[in-house]
């Protein structure tokens, strides 16, 4: 509610300078100012990767890059926040501007560059916040000018893996050159081996790809995915495709994430559960990400093959009680269908 009326003026600021803004709020203010968090509702835990998620909507990385405040985004009533991209030496990233909201379509584009702190800076938080409950993922990346990005992937997951609930391996951002390579078969199996070594733990790896991605591809990545037994595939990261858009900033370079990603975001899902089995499938968990907006949104994903979603963009359009409404939203949707938990609906529009 307070989101909404401060809105207006929000986005009378540069966008960046806004998500700087939101990130201070979090950290300062009550949560009960800015969002209020559903009941615990056993009928919404869902366990995967040997982790109990209390619901399964959760923040995905890029809101809070830098491990600032993921105990806030959790008592918003959010499941689980995930944190990065992370990179070993900190880094600016792109130039100025570099995100852009599409207000006419409830969208961003972002040529963000894994702009962070670096790993020594996100451990010192990390390490603050040891002890605390809940379940907070490290997304994990390599430096845009190292001379070996294999060997980046392998120091964050020694660095981050003793205080991470998973670790998620990104290849699939479109704004640092070359990254997506390491999606192509012939390299992914043997960064996954290099980053499973590197962890020194039990600690889940789960493997973010991108949507621009075609049949062989997906074919190719949910048998490593299997053969690696990882803790999940994460579907899917921002587009470098461009649907008919209206907003003023359409034309800018960057990956596409929101309302326009929604439809095809959800094919790559159901084209992953095909994958890794069909209606039978399971064999790795899949996180649906991209265009959730609603408890329909989330709900559509669940029943396509999710065991979890994420989102981010729709923090933007409608704030951080976003989490705890979708959340609010989905008993009536279980009820509706027929369904008493969500492990029973995962999956479910393939039987």
């Amino acid at each position: 509610m307070v989101y909404s009326l401060l809105r207006p003026l929000i986005f009378r600021l540069d966008a960046e300078k806004a998500h700087g803004l939101a990130l201070s709020a979090l950290g300062t203010l009550p949560s009960s100012l800015l969002a209020s968090p559903p009941r615990p509702d056993p009928a919404l835990a869902v366990r995967i990767a040997g982790l109990r998620f209390p619901n399964p909507v959760g923040v995905a990385a890029g809101f809070d890059k830098n491990g600032e405040v993921p105990d806030a985004l959790l008592r918003c009533g959010f499941g689980f926040a995930e944190l990065g991209s992370v990179t070993p030496r900190p880094q600016e990233g792109n130039p100025r501007p570099r995100l852009f909201r599409l207000e006419q379509d409830h969208a961003v584009i972002n040529r963000m560059g894994f702009n962070n702190d670096g790993a020594a800076a996100v451990e010192r938080r990390m390490k603050r916040r040891a002890g605390h409950p809940g379940i907070v993922g490290i997304n994990i990346g390599a430096n845009k000018d190292s001379a070996d990005r294999v060997n980046d992937y392998a120091v964050m997951a020694r660095t981050m893996a003793p205080y991470a609930s998973y670790l998620a391996v990104n290849i699939s951002s479109p704004n640092t050159p070359g990254l997506r390579a390491l999606q192509d078969p012939a390299a992914l199996g043997g960064l996954l081996d290099v980053v499973m070594e590197a962890r020194g733990n039990d600690v889940s790896v789960f493997l973010k790809v991108a949507p621009d991605l075609q049949s062989a591809d997906i074919d190719a990545i949910a048998r490593i995915a299997v053969e690696k037994r990882l803790g999940a595939l994460m579907v899917a990261n921002t587009t470098i495709e461009r649907p008919a858009l209206h907003s003023y900033h359409a034309g800018e370079a960057g990956g596409l994430s929101g309302a326009p990603l929604r439809e095809m975001a959800l094919q790559r899902l159901r084209d992953f559960r095909k994958a890794l089995g069909g209606s039978g499938g399971g064999a790795v968990p899949l996180i649906g990400i991209g265009g959730i907006a609603t408890a329909e949104d989330a709900w559509q994903r669940i029943r396509a093959g999710a065991s979890l979603v994420q989102l981010y963009s729709a923090m933007v359009y409608e704030g951080p009680g976003i989490g705890a409404r979708i959340v609010r939203g989905l008993p009536a949707l279980m009820r509706r269908d027929g369904f008493t938990s969500m492990a029973d609906a995962v999956g479910s529009e393939h039987a």
